[in-house]
Order: C-alpha cells, then structure tokens, then sequence
C-alpha cells in the first residue's frame, strides 16, 4: 500500500496541482526557500504577490545580503510575523558568507542556516534539489493521519513517528519522493482539508482508514487565534508607523498608533527586543539599519 499510496497521489497532483511560481522548473533554490519562509501560517494567495515582489528586486541571496535588515522588514509589508523578514535576510547573509551565496543541499547546512527549522530545511532539500526526505506540515499530518492511522487530524507538531511514517511512504528514487511529498502536501492543502474534506475527489480514497472508518471526528476542536486587540495587532500597528519612515519617527507617532500605554510599552520592548526596529535616541524609533534623517 505505501508506494500505491504515493503513486496514486503523484498522478493526481500531475494534472491538478496549482501553478505556483517556486514549483516550476526553472525555480531556483532561492526562490523555493523563500516560498517556505513566507508561507509558514500565510495563505498562498497572499504570498503570491509579495514571493514575485521579492524574487524580482532580490533575484539571489547576494542582492537581498547586500541591503540593510530594515530594508527587508519594510519590504515585508503586511504579510504577518515579520520576524521571518529578519530571518530571511539573516539567511541571505549567511548564504552569502558561508555558501558563495549558493542555497546550500546538505541538510545539515540548511538546519545552521538562522531561522531555518527542520520543516524548512527538509522542504528545500526536496524541492530545491530533489532529495528523498520526509517533508512534514500540518496538511501532511493530517492526510497520513487520515489516510494510513484512520485518525481525523494530526497532532500540533511533528513526531518521530510521523516522520518515520511518511518517509515509509516515500518511492526509493530520490526525485520521485520528492514529487511524493509535493503531491501530499497538495492533497491536505485541496482535498483533505481540515474541515470540508472532498473525499469523493481523493485519489487515496479506496483505501483511506479514516474514511472506511466512517470518518470519525476529530475529538477536539481547535478555535482560530483572535486578532483584534492582541499584542501581535499592537506590535503590527507600531512596526508600520516605522515602515512609513524607516530612517525614524518620534515617540509622539508611536503613542499616537496604539491607544493602549501598557500594550503599546509592551509591543514596543518586543518589536525592540526582536530587533525588528531601534531605538535610535530615545525619543526616536526606526528600522535597522537606516541613518537617521536630520
């Protein structure tokens, strides 16, 4: 069953996988790593516009490495969890540095570069250079536990077990494993979805457990995280302020963007903390690495 799994899926995603720019052929390592980092709990739809702004203004990590850090937090816009523009560009740096500004192949490469975890990594390892690994998000997690465990979801990380699993699932050849793990994760992003599964479209369905189980719920059910009023919504409404003007704004801007003094001394010490701005005067904040304008 294992590889008739992944062959089966494989077929489907031939003819029904979306066209997205870091799957094509001719997407560079470059590009793929920074579709990871920008997807991590980002819709697709959302990063299209800002994966294609990127790629066209830092088409290598060498371009991205030879700007200011603040240059990429400003770039990064409202896509969400903005620290991951920091990473990104701490990665361009390193690749630069380390690598001849080469994404590097070797896992164990990819893991040192800053902010890449091991999702990440196994991710580009496969995509970028066809690597037989075990590539395991949410949507992964829970179409192996759907389909092989006749579970309804997954759990919030990745196990041991669950990356023992779908490398079991994975055909021998390298790249044809690596298609397998496209495929996958395109099925769970599709057709088994978390909350209206289209089972009746899957091709895994003649043998899924979950289903010839009656589709058993799943036993508890997760909420959505609120927004409004968060600490993360405080800490976003402040960074923009700086984005407008990276090279500095007053204090007098910062107060005036988060009525709240305690929630916004919090977001502040964070933003700060985080180095995603600075303190340039103590009457002053901006993005890292602009000179202050007099």
């Amino acid at each position: 069953m294992p590889t008739t799994l992944a062959e089966r899926a494989i077929r489907w995603y031939t003819t029904a996988a979306r066209d997205l720019p870091w799957r094509r052929p001719d997407a560079t390592p470059w590009s793929i790593l920074v579709s990871e980092i920008m997807l991590q709990q980002t819709p697709v739809a959302r990063v299209l516009p800002a994966h294609r702004e990127w790629l066209d203004r830092w088409p290598t990590p060498a371009d991205l490495a030879a700007e200011p850090a603040g240059v990429a937090i400003q770039a990064w816009g409202r896509l969400g969890y903005p620290r991951r523009a920091l990473r990104l560009h701490e990665c361009s740096v390193a690749i630069t540095a380390r690598h001849g500004g080469s994404v590097p192949r070797e896992l164990d490469e990819l893991l040192s570069l800053p902010g890449v975890g091991a999702y990440t990594a196994r991710a580009v390892a496969a995509f970028a250079y066809g690597q037989r690994q075990p590539v395991v998000d949410t949507n992964v997690r829970r179409l192996v536990s759907r389909a092989c465990l006749g579970r309804a979801d997954g759990g919030r990380s990745t196990t041991a077990a669950e990356l023992v699993l779908v490398t079991e699932l994975l055909p021998t050849p390298p790249a044809r494993a690596a298609r397998a793990s496209a495929a996958f994760m395109e099925l769970g992003a599709l057709i088994c979805t978390a909350r209206q599964p289209l089972c009746d479209s899957c091709p895994l369905r003649r043998d899924c457990a979950w289903r010839l189980a009656g589709r058993p719920a799943a036993a508890v059910l997760r909420r959505g995280q609120r927004y409004e009023g968060t600490d993360r919504q405080a800490r976003g409404a402040l960074l923009a302020v700086c984005r407008q003007a990276p090279a500095g704004v007053g204090a007098d801007a910062i107060s005036a963007a988060w009525p709240d003094a305690e929630q916004r001394s919090r977001a502040l010490s964070g933003l700060l903390d985080d180095g995603l701005i600075v303190d340039i005067d103590g009457d002053h904040y901006g993005l890292p690495g602009f000179p202050m304008t007099s």
